[in-house]
């Protein structure tokens, strides 16, 4: 007896949606990620999913796009240029509630802020507290707006001392009795090249600067409509970051040197240990919840200390809309990093 052509059609369906239902006909989706500097090591992850296929495994075709001096990516991302944006720390995301832009941090990377200040061995700055007493504090104009304010309000540091620092080590270098700005996993390495000594490096972090850091943006709208998207890009980035600091991360060098061919993989490299040795990502909450995990408490509590610095009014940014922690501290990549052997 021959088939019906109807049965053939019905049949064809349903190869069809078997197929849809195992993912197996699904295009990925396109993501954008925008970075807020030039490729560097403190990326890292983020071009370690993008090289061993880990944003692939999860359903996405990611495309990085790097920021940089004469770039601002901040505001692709609320313009629906972007779809992803790392940003600094805290602050911009306060910034961003307060001016009621629609964006909301569903991710922090990195559990300290790099963000620190240096100084020359053997000048009696091996303590944190010495650092106010210097004559000459170089920060640039960003940081005079912001964590220099915490730092006066908090730690006695005084304006009197304060220089502009124009991202030229020369004038740190050539002032033994100087301290200059840093971000600690980057310029400490340029003074031990440059200077051929070892910088005493003070992290604010370490001090109560307790915001996040290499914080992950999304818009609102992508949050409420697409949660599952984001949840695949954040579990493929916590992935990709735990394969970085503990597995083979030769590929995702290769990709930063060739987004940024001033980089070499010995500072790469150099980078990554200071990564670790400081607690930069691996850290804290995340040892136990996962990389990338937040609190509400701790969002407090910075913000609470930036409205000792002078900078936000109290009740002015609404915490809740700041971050959400729906794709966060469910211990992912826990598991690839115990078979790595990372701790």
């Amino acid at each position: 007896m021959k088939d019906h052509p109807m049965r053939f059609t019905l049949l064809a369906t349903a190869a069809a949606t078997l197929l849809l239902a195992n993912g197996a006909a699904r295009a990925d989706d396109k993501v954008t990620f925008a970075t807020n500097w030039k490729a560097q090591a403190a990326h890292g992850g983020f071009y370690q999913a993008l090289a061993d296929g880990t944003y692939k495994k999860h359903g996405l075709e990611v495309t990085i796009q790097q920021g940089g001096p004469q770039v601002n990516n901040r505001p692709l991302l609320p313009a629906g240029k972007i779809d992803f944006l790392m940003t600094g720390n805290l602050l911009h995301s306060f910034d961003n509630v307060k001016n009621k832009v629609p964006t909301v941090v569903v991710a922090a990377m990195f559990q300290k802020d790099p963000q620190a200040l240096m100084a020359h061995p053997g000048q009696g700055y091996d303590k944190f507290e010495s650092l106010k007493n210097a004559p000459l504090a170089l920060v640039a104009k960003d940081g005079q707006f912001s964590w220099w304010q915490w730092l006066k309000a908090v730690h006695g540091f005084k304006d009197e001392a304060l220089k502009p620092y124009n991202y030229n080590l020369a004038p740190w270098l050539a002032n033994p009795k100087a301290i200059q700005q840093g971000y600690s996993v980057a310029e400490p390495i340029y003074a031990e090249n440059q200077g051929r000594f070892k910088p005493v490096v003070h992290l604010l972090a370490d001090h109560g600067f307790s915001t996040y850091s290499t914080v992950i943006e999304a818009r609102t709208e992508t949050v409420k409509a697409k949660p599952e998207l984001v949840q695949r890009f954040v579990d493929a980035s916590i992935i990709g970051w735990v394969n970085y600091l503990y597995g083979n991360r030769k590929p995702a060098n290769a990709l930063l040197m060739k987004d940024n061919p001033e980089m070499s993989e010995a500072e790469i490299e150099a980078s990554v240990a200071l990564m670790k040795s400081q607690g930069i990502v691996d850290s804290g909450e995340a040892q136990a919840k996962g990389l990338g995990a937040m609190n509400a408490a701790r969002i407090a509590d910075f913000y609470g200390q930036m409205v000792k610095a002078g900078l936000y009014k109290p009740g002015e940014v609404d915490l809740s809309k700041v971050a959400t922690l729906q794709f966060v501290n469910k211990s992912v990549g826990q598991d690839v990093k115990a078979r790595l052997g990372g701790r």
